[in-house]
């Protein structure tokens, strides 16, 4: 069973407008409304679709199946697969079942994979042929789980997906009723050290869905085809994109993997009209000649995971005609915390220069002095943030969540203007954001330290254009050290290569002399920050 989680006090918007009490319980409403209609297209490579009935179905078997192999509610269930029509129906009957789904990124190495297994102590992992290598180099004798495999043949002792579903000789779903039981374990470099597992119960995921379905006019409807390209291991694609058209009962198309002109030519013969993307996608497509065609069905974009930039918003209205509303989120927040949709508009339309919006209905937020005192209006302080959506602490035992008053600060810094409208100034820890994924840098410095001939290293963050931020590293070679630093800089870029998913490699790795240290002997991050803006590279050991 799933640890015992304490109930924040609930602000009862969403107990007040949703009598749902599992995250699954919005699949079954949707099944029984359009039975009929389509849930989710995909293309891998021919196109395929399911009806909400078929979507509903197949998310009883999987809740039977592994009610079968023995599962009972509050163990963990890893989900290891990209984009696909397989992904909902493996979540979705892991929550109906009343187990615990732990999404993880396919693409991550063998060992981050492996150490996720291991933290969450999954039972059965459900995988397709994006990640089923890395699971299966990733168990060891002392860690044994049963293995679905989907999209690629299973080995000896492992299940196909389509026999698992067809193998549904379990017990009917029988989860409890039980808002507070944990729905979600997310994996999340989060504010301090080696990624955690955030824990999110049904009443978390299901209070932000409610929340974002509160906003006027409405951030989506029944009649949207909404473009599922947002990975679902993470938090935004998994709540916010998929949990809000089931809510809805709105059409997903699921995308793996982002080709510009071809993203564009979906989007047009699909004909969807909701777009929620990251900036990397923004930044792709600001500019293009045939931007208001392709994009010609669509009604609302919303960017989130990272920060958009002012300036590529605007360029992207200027080639496309399209408003982008932006959302500020954590994964702890289930994951929208505010946005600027709905927000008051000047007379050009647009929001307030560099503004994420106001708190969602039934979201509070302080900006918090390092006293303890609230801000002024107008002056940056870090954001706290109260509300049912907010997560019960980390994995297994819920540390480090909110306070007991409902607060918890997010680690970022911002301010609200006497209007309420949140803008984002920077963050208080070293936490580098990717194309919307967290990158930790002690992750990465533990990793470079590791090849022979590095004396020293530090890791920051600095702003790129595709991605938001990019991962630099500064190492400062070892006396023994090969003379030639292209050695040296080779071995560490093939090192973390084989050691680090893709997101979290350093975009640059820079040999230096040494590293600049502040009166207290930590590493001056910002200086090494400065310095790379400037090019200036030839860093003193003070």
């Amino acid at each position: 069973m799933g640890p015992s989680l304490a109930r924040p006090r609930a602000s009862g918007l969403w107990l007040t407008r949703c009598v749902t009490v599992n995250v699954s319980d919005y699949l079954h409403a949707a099944a029984s409304n359009d039975p009929d209609g389509v849930a989710l297209v995909e293309h891998r490579p021919a196109r395929r679709e399911v009806t909400w009935r078929e979507l509903d179905a197949a998310v009883d078997s999987v809740a039977r199946a592994l009610s079968g192999r023995g599962l009972v509610a509050g163990q963990r269930v890893a989900v290891v697969m990209a984009n696909r029509i397989d992904l909902p129906i493996a979540y979705y009957g892991i929550l109906r079942g009343g187990m615990v789904a732990v999404p993880i990124n396919p693409r991550s190495t063998t060992r981050e994979i492996g150490r996720m297994l291991a933290d969450s102590r999954a039972r059965v992992v459900l995988c397709d042929e994006a990640g089923v290598a890395q699971v299966r180099d990733a168990l060891t004798d002392d860690h044994r789980v049963g293995v679905v495999v989907d999209g690629a043949a299973p080995l000896e002792g492992e299940t196909s997906f389509q026999s698992f579903l067809a193998d549904a000789s379990g017990a009917a779903p029988a989860a409890p009723p039980d808002a507070e039981a944990l729905a979600v374990v997310l994996y999340t470099s989060g504010t301090s050290g080696k990624p955690r597992g955030a824990m999110l119960t049904h009443r978390a995921l299901i209070a932000n869905t409610e929340q974002i379905a509160a906003l006027q006019p409405p951030a989506m409807t029944p009649d949207d085809i909404c473009l599922g390209l947002l990975p679902m291991f993470h938090i935004y694609g998994l709540n916010c994109v998929l949990g809000q058209a089931v809510r809805q009962g709105a059409t997903v198309v699921l995308v793996d993997g982002f080709d510009p002109s071809r993203l564009l030519d979906l989007i047009r013969d699909e004909g969807i009209t909701n777009l929620p993307l990251a900036p990397p996608v923004i930044a792709a497509w600001a500019g293009r000649d045939d931007l208001r065609e392709k994009l010609g069905h669509v009604t609302t974009i919303l960017s989130g995971a990272a920060a958009l930039d002012p300036d590529l918003a605007e360029a992207f209205r200027e080639s496309s005609g399209q408003q982008i509303e932006q959302g500020y989120g954590l994964t702890e927040t289930s994951p929208v915390i505010a946005t600027t949709h709905g927000s008051p508009r000047d007379a050009h339309d647009r929001v307030k220069h560099g503004s994420v919006g106001r708190a969602l209905p039934g979201i509070q937020l302080r900006i918090v002095e390092p006293g303890g005192g609230d801000a002024a209006a107008g002056d940056p302080a870090e954001i706290w943030v109260k509300g049912d959506n907010l997560f019960s602490g980390y994995w297994p035992d819920g540390i480090d969540g909110p306070d007991a008053d409902g607060w918890y600060p997010t680690g970022d810094v911002g301010y609200l203007d006497a209007d309420g409208d949140l803008t984002l100034v920077d963050r208080l820890r070293e936490l580098v954001i990717v194309s919307g994924f967290n990158v930790y840098p002690f992750e990465v410095e533990d990793v470079i330290a590791e090849v022979d001939g590095v004396g020293q290293v530090a890791v920051v963050g600095l702003p790129d254009e595709e991605t938001g931020e990019a991962v630099v590293a500064f190492v400062v070679p070892a006396k023994d050290a090969p003379a030639d630093e292209a050695v040296l800089l080779e071995a560490i870029d093939a090192h973390c290569r084989t050691r680090l998913a893709r997101f979290k490699q350093p975009r640059r790795t820079i040999a230096v002399t040494g590293l600049p240290h502040s009166a207290t002997g930590k590493v001056a991050k910002g200086r090494l920050r400065a310095l790379a803006r400037s090019e200036t590279l030839g860093l003193d050991a003070s």
